[in-house]
């Protein structure tokens, strides 16, 4: 080893070589978060544009090879040359850092891209970028590669229209877990920014289909058809959201609100259209006046008055039950936690938010007094449940059910204690437990059995569910928590694994699990630690030999291999887990080494959140409609 130090060791990174030596600092992983990363940083360039009122269509491409095509109608970027650099402003985006228009208010009152990165890094990450600017008549064209100019900028024809086209392929030496889009990730970007873009038109088409499929999104209502459509078959109050909108300081703050019949809170927060999901300084200042509303009105209802226990005030989470709503603010000069800015800092913004809020919603609860009666009955009523959960918790600790570790009885626990290296079966069924247990690595394999029906959480308040004897083994095994008192760094095991049956019966257990985790702790498949087990439908047998298989189809591969008349095949379908004993079960379904699982990804929370809804709530129609209309003709073994 040298041991020399001196002004040699020192590297001095150039250009765009620090954003690929290190482009998690840049862009938050090199996984798919950052590859969608690229596409998000580009849009929002023309977003920007849309904001300072220059742009009004963006179309966004998926085109086959992994290449993305992003569109303006806007201004397009400057091609003359910067008077102090000596390059053209088009190559001084794309190349320099810090380089940008968003610094210049005289240009951008407000924007997303606030550090001069954006654009540049996508150019920096990708194999190659291609720009092409139309404006003033002509079009311009310059392409770089790995972040490097290897043309000038030239003008290329003329040019009716005027705007910008970045069309570019992720560099794969930089992705290299992946390189492929994910649809449904880009559509809920893209959504979000329609909704909050009154008036924008976003064109979003996946060419890399046989037949190409193309969604517009345009909501002139903005941020009140946004929670409409949160809000979509579901019994509300009012029936229209309520919509508050004010400026001061050049803070622009937009808030739409609306009660459902449901318990699950739904708050989205944007600063400058960025999803601060960490929240900040506006949310606090929005969910401060809720809370202190409601316990002003409150305290003027003498009748709902009675029902609250001495000295209990209404909590937020009381007065936010089945609250939907979206807060976007725009600020000259936020001030974020970092370049992937999810959590908003700025002081100011918290009293703004509140005093504005808490003066145009008191005034239209005045003046609507049916609606601040229904809505006060709905938090008094949630804070009645809030106080039986926590009597309900207090019982379950004191159950016989729990050993002294608070672990089900039922549990047949795994002898590691890492989570990271501990799984759990929560399986159908004592039959199916018995062989599970049988078949295991009690190292590492936890088995839960659940039997009897399970509860529809969607149509059920939290007290409820706590106390629900079938939710209650589930909930001490994760060993998490619940609700808001969820904390996923407690789980017990970082694979929860459903395995039901291949029936009717399994699906509606794997979607009252799945309806189960997503309202009551959404972070387990956030984070991806809930998985599908995928056992074997038929065991085929020939000679002596056996090939276990998941469908028709691999059944009939098996019969092509084999080469003999089917007839003369002996196949076994299981109609259920209970009847595979424990060395089969290993070998089909439990064995890391050959099993097959499906991870439960959630790319589209909003749009999770509306089906769960549609399938799992009180109205019938609506889910005639869904099930009409996604259904496909199939042959029930019922």
């Amino acid at each position: 080893m040298n041991a020399t130090y001196s002004a040699n060791n020192i590297q001095v990174l150039k250009g765009l070589e620090a954003v690929r030596k290190r482009p998690g600092m840049y862009i938050g992983s090199t996984g798919p978060d950052g590859l969608h990363h690229l596409v998000y940083e580009v849009v929002d360039n023309s977003i920007d544009e849309a904001m300072a009122g220059h742009c009004d269509r963006i179309l966004v491409v998926l085109e086959n090879d992994d290449i993305v095509r992003v569109e303006d109608n806007g201004r397009g970027i400057p091609v003359d040359i910067h008077p102090t650099e000596g390059i053209s402003a088009l190559e001084l985006v794309l190349t320099r850092l810090h380089a940008g228009g968003k610094f210049d208010k005289g240009s951008y009152k407000v924007s997303g891209g606030l550090h001069g990165v954006g654009v540049s890094c996508v150019n920096a990450l990708s194999s190659w970028l291609e720009a092409t600017v139309e404006q003033n008549g002509k079009k311009y064209f310059m392409r770089f590669e790995t972040g490097t100019a290897v043309t000038s900028v030239k003008e290329i024809g003329t040019s009716e229209r005027r705007g910008t086209t970045i069309r570019w392929k992720a560099d794969a030496s930089i992705f290299t877990e992946t390189t492929t889009y994910n649809f449904d990730v880009l559509c809920t970007r893209l959504r979000e920014l329609a909704f909050l873009n009154s008036g924008i038109t976003i064109v979003f088409r996946d060419e890399r289909l046989s037949t190409p499929k193309e969604i517009i999104f345009k909501f002139d209502g903005g941020i009140k058809h946004f929670v409409s459509y949160l809000n979509e078959n579901k019994g509300v109050i009012p029936t229209e959201p309520i919509y508050i909108s004010g400026e001061k300081d050049d803070i622009q703050v937009e808030v739409a609100l609306q009660y459902n019949d449901g318990y699950i809170e739904n708050i989205l927060s944007f600063v400058n259209d960025i999803n601060t999901r960490e929240g900040g300084t506006h949310l606090e200042g929005f969910k401060s006046s809720i809370t202190k509303i409601m316990n002003s009105f409150l305290a003027n209802n003498a009748k709902l008055l009675k029902k609250m226990d001495k000295d209990e005030k209404l909590t937020g989470e009381d007065v936010r039950a089945g609250l939907t709503s979206v807060l976007s603010v725009k600020v000259p000069e936020p001030q974020f936690e970092g370049q992937t800015k999810t959590k908003l800092g700025n002081s100011e913004v918290r009293g703004l938010v509140d005093s504005l809020v808490t003066e145009h919603l008191t005034i239209f609860l005045e003046q609507n007094p049916t609606f601040i009666e229904h809505i006060l009955e709905k938090c008094v009523s949630e804070a009645s449940a809030r106080i039986a959960a926590r009597k309900a918790k207090e019982a379950t600790r004191r159950k016989s059910s729990l050993d002294s570790f608070g672990l089900p009885g039922k549990l047949s626990d795994c002898s590691l204690k890492d989570p990271e290296k501990c799984e759990v079966y929560i399986v159908e069924g004592d039959s199916a437990g018995g062989s599970a247990k049988k078949g295991r690595d009690s190292k590492t394999q936890a088995i839960l059995p659940l039997w009897g029906k399970m509860l529809n959480v969607e149509r059920t308040r939290i007290d409820k569910v706590i106390n629900n004897e079938k939710l209650q083994p589930v909930i001490a095994s994760l060993g998490a928590g619940i609700g808001k008192d969820f904390n996923v760094e407690k789980l017990r095991y970082h694979k929860i694994i459903i395995m039901a049956d291949a029936d009717v019966d399994g699906s509606h257990i794997r979607t009252l699990l799945l309806t189960f985790f997503f309202r009551y702790m959404p972070q387990l498949i956030e984070d991806g630690y809930v998985y599908l087990a995928m056992p074997p439908l038929y065991k085929v047998s020939f000679n002596k030999k056996e090939w276990y298989v998941y469908d028709d189809a691999e059944r009939d591969k098996v019969f092509a291999e084999i080469g003999r008349d089917p007839e003369k095949i002996s196949v076994q379908r299981y109609k259920g887990l209970g009847e595979m004993d424990g060395n089969q079960l290993w070998d089909t379904t439990m064995d890391p080494a050959r099993r097959k699982m499906m991870r439960v990804t959630l790319p589209d929370a909003v749009e999770a959140d509306r089906i769960f809804s549609t399938l799992m709530g009180q109205e019938v129609e609506p889910r005639r409609k869904f099930i009409e209309e996604n259904a496909v003709y199939a042959n029930l073994d019922v």
